[in-house]
């Protein structure tokens, strides 16, 4: 660990068609081998078919998506006494939106379908019914704290 003073916190830029954050983040975590240009078109063209389906605002189907997957609490492991525990520990807001996000795409990635683009489309609009995998992985989380509450003085 450093011993200098800590980083300040960087945010974020906004992308160029959205002008949102969330976006840029979401672009960010499907990039592959830095092909950043090919992550811009599969989100585009994902946020372009939840368009056509849902006839909503493509922004606020992720934004809700992404509200809905978000957990508030997870689990680590701590090693006390030779045993390892699962200790519930509390998130902050974004690292529960990172966590999100990378259940999206993981869950999105898992999906049969034709091209990456549609499966995240089906993914987020699946997760803002409050269905799908990525809601399935949160709610697993939130039972594996709910079951752990013993150990929550560990921390």
């Amino acid at each position: 660990m450093s011993r200098r003073s800590t980083t300040e916190k960087r945010i974020g830029k906004p992308d160029p068609i959205y002008r949102n954050r969330l976006v840029n983040m979401l672009v960010n975590r499907i990039l592959e081998h830095g092909k950043k240009s090919l992550a811009y078109h599969i989100l585009y063209k994902a946020m372009k078919n939840i368009k056509q389906k849902t006839k909503k605002n493509p922004l606020s189907v992720l934004r809700q998506a992404i509200r809905r997957v978000t957990p508030n609490v997870t689990v680590k492991a701590r090693r006390i006494g030779g045993s390892t525990y699962q200790v519930p520990t509390e998130i902050k807001s974004t690292q529960g939106k990172a966590l999100a996000i990378r259940w999206l795409l993981g869950s999105s990635r898992k999906r049969p379908g034709r091209n990456m683009a549609f499966k995240l489309s089906y993914e987020l609009m699946d997760a803002a019914k409050d269905n799908g995998d990525a809601i399935r992985k949160k709610e697993e989380t939130h039972r594996m704290a709910e079951a752990n509450r013993a150990f929550a003085h560990f921390r």
